[in-house]
């Protein structure tokens, strides 16, 4: 008799999100967005917002949150797991054509993508239009270090980074960097001593696309700061589409109580309650 399979990461809908055209500083860019209360942009993995990057922007918007996803790369609602062959062609085409944008830095050390100072006017803009005390944000894989550069704007209260796979681990030095400048993670180091800012990280152990190492400077950087959920390759989903688990909120997700990944992604949606939505209630 054949095991059941452990329930998946839930799967969104595009159709049920708004989508927008918004300018900042002369850029202009399609954001999809859904709900009310206070914002958390979610920064879509490779290679694009997909059903289950918007099946996570779904569990935002049940916490009482409004989601927002720049559609910064690939095609928006598209599965880039199936078909498999197709899959696999999309992921190859959109990372190469970011690896070759000047609008992400894929490969050198303590440096900033661009994009970054227009999600930082994004984050601005929504912080006014939805409310609440400041914004969330949650950076995954090409984006993950977006979330910490971020961090160094009072407005972002929740940051969080899940497998922040930039610089590509390619030397000792990158594995042992993040894309942020060194000048933007004092800011956040600053925050993180003064205001008690917290800065969530996830990723799985022998990941090769998110090195130990790159944890540990993150630790000496912002000390208590960094508080560093690091999980099992055998905690995540056994169907996962990586043979290494990468992606701690998606396609490694087993959805299910009790399980080590499902805690990761409750304790990300509680750091926005706690920051969002009980800081509104208290104000």
């Amino acid at each position: 008799m054949t095991a059941p399979s452990q329930p998946r990461a839930p799967e969104g809908d595009l159709a049920t999100f708004q989508r927008e055209r918004i300018t900042h500083d002369g850029e202009t860019r399609d954001v999809v967005r859904k709900g009310k209360g206070p914002a958390v942009l979610v920064l879509t993995e490779m290679p694009g917002i997909s059903p289950q990057v918007l099946g996570f922007a779904d569990r935002v918007v049940a916490l009482g949150c409004t989601a927002v996803l720049p559609d910064l790369f690939g095609i928006a609602g598209r599965d880039p797991v199936r078909p498999r062959l197709a899959g696999v062609l999309y992921g190859l085409s959109t990372m190469a054509k970011a690896c070759i944008s000047k609008e992400f830095t894929c490969f050198a050390a303590g440096r900033s993508s661009p994009v970054v100072d227009w999600l930082r006017a994004l984050a601005a803009s929504e912080h006014e239009r939805c409310g609440g005390p400041g914004v969330g944000v949650v950076g995954m894989c090409f984006t993950g270090g977006f979330a910490l550069a971020m961090a160094a704007d009072a407005r972002v209260l929740a940051p969080v980074m899940s497998q922040p796979s930039l610089p590509f681990a390619l030397t000792k030095s990158r594995r042992r960097s993040v894309d942020c400048d060194p000048a933007t993670l004092d800011a956040v180091a600053q925050r993180c001593d003064r205001e008690g800012l917290r800065v969530l990280g996830l990723r799985f152990k022998d990941d090769p696309l998110v090195p130990a190492e790159r944890f540990q400077f993150l630790r000496e950087r912002l000390g208590d700061g960094f508080v560093a959920v690091e999980l099992e390759q055998a905690d995540g989903h056994p169907e996962g589409p990586l043979r290494k688990h990468h992606s701690v909120l998606t396609g490694a997700l087993i959805d299910a109580p009790g399980e080590p990944t499902r805690a990761a992604l409750d304790r990300v949606l509680q750091l926005f309650r706690d920051k969002l939505l009980v800081t509104s209630m208290n104000a």
